[in-house]
């Protein structure tokens, strides 16, 4: 509105600083991928018989928490590495994201750590931890190399060297893996060689979509560079869909015997959980095709960003869920 008499511009309404909207809108992603591992047991244990764990819902969080801090530092490490085979890309990168995922992921490994300092329960007070018999367990050693990965992850971001981070990453997957399966378990190393390759997949197609996005709004002004890069992850994309989808199956399998597996999705509390993962699985499938498609048919490439922004929303949801997954009961072999 133009003031009388003086020529002035007068504003009309409150400006919006630039982002304000985007910066909402991820505050309300956090807290819709948070309420998952909070609320989820409670609506996967109804009427199943099985009891919780003590402390299902923090550990649930913590460990979403561990996952998206490991999949933010491995696929921006893929995207740069993908980004250099890019014929006329632009030097420079977005900035890395990587010391605050290392630093996230510090303080939820020592959060899970001090769990398991307590017997698996949830720790009353810092009199309750028992440091040093995190040394006497298989479990607490695994919890002790997470933490110090996700230590050394975070020096290594900051250090003139960023790609040693891969080293330490690679520790807490490894971890991870041997947690999930342990040594009484049949053919553990079976089910920890899954979770090992299903997880670094999982990672690193998750943390290279949010990175390839970020890397693409960085490069506004090369278009084509950016449709280039997009390709090239969805090329790579597609064949990790695959791995993630036969590792899970098979883990799956190995959880619930087919015989049974039908009634146990929906009878189980981890069924459930595991039936909810595979729906949004699907969704982003769908939605990474959709994108495929627009990247190869529409006029505009870029158009493809739509439906890869909403890919990664349901893979955070996916994240969240695989934190309540690793939370609740196992199902029995019937």
């Amino acid at each position: 509105m133009i003031r009388p008499g003086t020529g002035v511009a007068e504003a009309s309404g409150p400006e919006r600083r630039p982002g304000t909207g985007r910066a909402v809108a991820v505050l309300v992603l956090v807290a819709l991928g948070a309420s998952i591992p909070l609320l989820g047991p409670s609506v996967a244990l109804h009427e199943t018989g099985e009891a919780a764990a003590p402390g299902v819902r923090g550990v649930g969080l913590l460990r979403a928490v561990l996952f998206a801090a490991l999949c933010v530092p491995l696929g921006e490490l893929f995207v740069r590495r993908l980004a250099r085979s890019v014929p006329g890309a632009p030097p420079a990168g977005p900035p890395s994201w990587a010391p605050y995922a290392a630093g996230t992921g510090f303080v939820a490994a020592l959060g899970l750590a001090s769990v398991v300092a307590t017997g698996n329960l949830v720790p009353g007070g810092v009199a309750e931890i028992d440091v040093g018999g995190l040394y006497e367990s298989r479990e607490g050693k695994l919890a002790l190399i997470e933490v110090n990965a996700f230590l050394a992850a975070g020096l290594c971001a900051l250090s003139r060297r960023p790609a040693t981070q891969v080293w330490p990453l690679a520790a807490v997957i490894v971890a991870e893996a041997l947690r999930a399966h342990p040594a009484p378990e049949d053919t553990a190393l079976v089910g920890s060689g899954l979770t090992l390759v299903h997880l670094t997949c999982a990672s690193l197609w998750t943390g290279g979509l949010v990175y390839a996005l970020r890397t693409l709004r960085h490069w506004r002004s090369s278009p084509t560079a950016g449709a280039a890069l997009l390709g090239l992850y969805a090329r790579v994309a597609a064949v990790l869909l695959a791995v993630i989808t036969a590792t899970g199956v098979w883990s799956s399998l190995r959880r619930m015997p087919s015989g049974t597996i039908l009634e146990q999705l929906t009878a189980t509390a981890y069924g459930r959980a595991l039936l909810a993962k595979v729906l949004l699985v699907a969704a982003v499938a769908a939605l990474a095709l959709w994108a495929r498609i627009r990247l190869g048919r529409a006029a505009d490439p870029l158009s493809a960003c739509s439906p890869a922004r909403a890919e990664v929303v349901a893979l955070g949801m996916v994240v969240a869920v695989s934190g309540l997954l690793t939370a609740l009961p196992l199902p029995i072999r019937w």
